[in-house]
C-alpha cells in the first residue's frame, strides 16, 4: 500500500534544491503530486505531496544525505492524497499599508468571520527601512460571496490599510 506525505524542507536557499530532493524521491520509487515553492528572505522552503511505499522514517532516511548535503531540514508528516479537488478561487484581496504588527491577523479573522477561506496567500515588505510598506494578496473562496467580503473588511480601511476587494472569473472547461 503506498502512502501519502507532505514534506515540508526549509533552508538557505540556493541552486540545485528542487533538483536534488526530487532525484533521491524518484530514485527512492516516490510519486510526487501537488508542490509549492517559494523563496522568502534568502530562504528556501517548499511543500510536496509524496506518495511512497515506505513510511515517514523510511523516506527520512531516504532524503538525510540529500538534505545533509544541501543544508536543509525535512518534516514528514502523513496525510490524505486528495489529488483532484481543487476548491477554485472567486475573490482576491489585495492588501497594502505601513508596516506593523497585526495586519495578516486582523484582516485574515475579518475575511474568516465572513465565510472566506484562503486558498493561496503572499506577501511582501516593500518602501524603506525606515518607512515600511506591507504588501499582501490574498485569493480564495467567498462562500458568502464577495459582498460579504466588502463589509468585512470595511472597517479595517478607517486603520490605515487599503484592501481592495475583486472577484475572479475563472473560465473552467
Amino acid at each position: 500500500m503506498k502512502n501519502w506525505y507532505m514534506l515540508t524542507v526549509v533552508g538557505q536557499d540556493r541552486a540545485g534544491i528542487v533538483a536534488a530532493l526530487t532525484d533521491a524521491l524518484f530514485r527512492a520509487g516516490a510519486n510526487l503530486g501537488e508542490a509549492s515553492m517559494v523563496r522568502l528572505g534568502g530562504n528556501f522552503t517548499i511543500m510536496l505531496m509524496v506518495q511512497s511505499q515506505s513510511d515517514a522514517a523510511a523516506l527520512e532516511k531516504t532524503l538525510a544525505p540529500v538534505t545533509q548535503n544541501l543544508g536543509v531540514r525535512v518534516h514528514i508528516d502523513p496525510i490524505e492524497g486528495q489529488l483532484h479537488e481543487h476548491v477554485i478561487p472567486n475573490a482576491r484581496i489585495t492588501v497594502h499599508g505601513a508596516d506593523r504588527p497585526g495586519i495578516v491577523a486582523q484582516v485574515t479573522a475579518a475575511l474568516a468571520a465572513h465565510g472566506f477561506n484562503v486558498l493561496d496567500l503572499d506577501s511582501d515588505v516593500g518602501g524603506t527601512v525606515a518607512q515600511p510598506i506591507y504588501i499582501m494578496v490574498l485569493e480564495g473562496y467567498a462562500g458568502q460571496g464577495v459582498e460579504a467580503l466588502e463589509r468585512a473588511v470595511a472597517p479595517l480601511r478607517t486603520g490605515g490599510i487599503e484592501l481592495n476587494v475583486t472577484p475572479i472569473d475563472t473560465l473552467v472547461g
